[in-house]
């Protein structure tokens, strides 16, 4: 008996999913709450990142873009930085849907190490010039905005490089392998 194209199997699908934004939007808010360094002009060097590109190459694009965006934004909207929620918000997501984009591109699955690095560079520098908008609006002064690009470039470059790391060991695990 073959249950591949059953309800049972469609329905067991979208569980597992739920199940992975759920769980991936918790440990990207932790990572964010607890696992930060503020700098100084105010902003936090954190893990989020990480997990938003790690999701998007492990878990795929719509993954990682409701839980990265939706992990974040609880981050900033439970703390002193709630004014930057609906930037963030806006920010991780399409933080994620790039980096998930080119790393799930051609079938390649998140398989391939050069589309995974270049998705997180763009993706990145996506989010370096998205919050330096995001303050410029917010602050209508692009001096201001400017004062915190090196700090997210430090935050963004980090999380290129902790991702890197941590991404072949995940996927030598069995969760990962068949991917």
């Amino acid at each position: 008996m073959e249950y591949k194209n059953s309800a049972a199997t469609k329905t067991s699908k979208r569980v597992r999913e739920m199940v992975q934004i759920a769980l991936m939007t918790a440990i990207t808010y932790l990572s964010v709450s607890y696992l930060n360094i503020p700098y100084g002009s105010g902003g936090v060097v954190h893990l989020g990142d990480s997990i938003i590109l790690i999701s998007a190459i492990l878990l795929g694009t719509r993954t990682a873009v409701i839980s990265g965006a939706v992990g974040m934004t609880m981050f900033d909207a439970f703390s002193q930085y709630a004014y930057y929620a609906p930037y963030t918000f806006v920010i991780k997501a399409v933080m994620a849907l790039i980096i998930g984009l080119i790393a799930n591109s051609g079938n390649s699955k998140g398989n391939n190490t050069i589309k995974n690095f270049i998705g997180m560079v763009l993706a990145a520098a996506w989010g370096v010039a998205g919050y330096f908008g995001a303050e410029a609006i917010m602050y209508q002064n692009i001096y201001t905005a400017s004062v915190n690009v090196l700090g997210n470039v430090i935050q963004v470059t980090a999380s290129i490089a902790i991702a890197s790391v941590l991404l072949p060991a995940l996927k030598r695990t069995r969760y990962f392998e068949n991917r």
